[in-house]
Parts: structure tokens; sequence; C-alpha cells
């Protein structure tokens, strides 16, 4: 495969026949494209996620393969199992369950804003999912309404371990590829400036920008490009929740904005204890 190329679906079907059927595909994003798949051994429908040529160009699969096994070790009944991962015929992928739903992208694509209280339980479900990455040394990195699905009135987080991957197997190697690592709309400034030791009060901004965008029905900074973006979490102030939220008691923005905060010492401690700030603000309002 060259980098740029689409992915030839008849050669990925091909590479995979002994393992998974590929029957449809379920999405696609800036690194990967999704499939629903048959797992023959298991007899059970899974989603397979390919990585795009241009990003398997730049990775060294070993290295990637090896880094990604980190999201096996997670155990939780709010994040999407890894079940698999490899490399055939040039193809690198990685196999998840199949969950029914829709992504919480999709959800705000047709409502625009959550109640407050639909937007506290989901975001409760996701701190204790990430909660107990965290205490097992794992961070995500890349939380965003496209990696949270929603499924049968719970929230799950996806794609756990994989921009660690990216990053960690790929490096400088991914600038000439147009990927970045992590998506600017959610990105925590320390992520954006590339600090190596960055821990869990960064999924805690970027969730806090998640939760923003569920209540507001946009996220706190927005731009023409990703710089500017990323600027903006740099530099600006957090823009009022409840200027956007109607009803919004004032320690829930009180609430979001210290998950927001600029400097990771500023912010939660963990990420558990901002989702429980935003419960009891509107739970004493």
């Amino acid at each position: 495969m060259i980098a740029g190329e689409p992915i030839d679906e008849q050669h990925l079907r091909t590479a995979l026949i002994d393992r998974y059927w590929i029957q449809r595909e379920l999405g696609r994003g800036g690194m990967a494209v999704v499939y629903l798949a048959q797992d023959v051994k298991h007899d059970r429908q899974v989603a397979v996620k390919m990585m795009l040529p241009k990003l398997t160009a730049a990775l060294g699969a070993r290295r990637f393969l090896r880094e990604i096994q980190i999201a096996a070790r997670l155990n939780h009944p709010h994040i999407v199992a890894l079940y698999d991962s490899g490399e055939a015929d040039g193809f690198l992928y990685y196999v998840m369950p199949y969950v029914e739903g829709e992504s919480l992208r999709a959800r705000l694509r047709r409502e625009s804003q959550l109640p407050i209280e639909d937007a506290l339980e989901i975001t409760r479900e996701l701190a204790e999912a990430l909660d107990y990455a965290h205490e097992t040394g794992v961070v995500h990195r890349d939380i965003k309404p496209e990696n949270i699905l929603l499924s049968r009135g719970h929230a799950l987080v996806a794609d756990f371990g994989i921009a660690k991957a990216v990053s960690s197997a790929a490096g400088s190697a991914l600038t000439s590829t147009g990927i970045s690592v992590g998506t600017p709309l959610y990105m925590s400034p320390e992520q954006a400036a590339v600090d190596p030791n960055i821990d869990g009060r960064a999924d805690t901004y970027s969730l806090g920008c998640v939760f923003f965008e569920m209540v507001t029905g946009r996220p706190p900074f927005s731009g023409q490009t990703a710089r500017e973006v990323l600027v903006k979490h740099a530099i600006e102030p957090v823009p009022s929740l409840r200027a956007a939220a109607l009803g919004a008691p004032e320690a829930l923005d009180a609430a979001v904005r210290r998950a927001l905060r600029k400097s990771p010492g500023e912010r939660y401690p963990s990420v558990r204890e901002f989702a429980q700030a935003a419960l009891n603000a509107v739970r004493d309002a």
C-alpha cells in the first residue's frame, strides 16, 4: 500500500477472510475506516478498525501493535474492549465488539443540545471509565464525541490507547502525513504543546470540552484552522456556560471552568471529581 491511497476493500476482504468476513463500512475518520464484520472463529459480529494507508505507511507495525495492547488490559463496563489487533498483507487493524447504538456525535447532530441531566449521566459514566484507566496508568488522549458510544442507555469510551499508540509508534513521522494525534476542538493546552508528561488531567480537560458541547450545542473554542483553535485553548478564557445553556447553575459553570483551566495543576485532581462536582452543582441548585 502507498501512503495516500484509499483502502482497497476487495484486497482487505481477501487479507482477512480466514478470521473476519467484512460486511459493510460503519464509518470513517482521519486515521481509520471502521467495518462491520463477522468473527469467523467466535461466530460473533465485531467492528474492525482499519488504519488508513497513509497512517500505516508512517507507523512501525510491530511497535504500534505492542503499544495498542495497553487497551487489551482494560476491563470496565464503560470501556469498549479490544478483542484483537494485527497486520494482514500490509493492513494494520484492531478489532472491537460491535456496539449497537450511536455515537455521541450522531446524537448531537440530531439534537444539537442535550438536557443537562443526560449530559451529567453520560459524563458520570465516562468519568468512571477514565478514572479506572488513569489508575492503571493509561491516558486516552483523544476524548471527543466520535469516540463516545451510546448504547442501551449507557455511555462507553472507544479507541482507548489508540492515540498513545499512534504517537508512540510514529512520533514526528506523522507530521508528513498531515495526521495529528488528538482532536483540536477537545485538546488540552499541554497536549497541544506536545508535553511528554501527559497525565489523566488532559482527559479531564477534554471531557470538560465535551460536556460544554453537550449542554450548549457547541465546543468551548472553535476557529477556521486547527492552529487557531489550539491557540484559543492556550490563551483565551473559557466562554460562559450559563450564557449558552439557559438554566445552568452558576456552580456548574464554575465546575466546567475548573476542568478547563490552562494549567493541569489547577484542574480537578481526578476526572471523577470533576463529574461529581458537576453533579453536585445541579443537585444543590
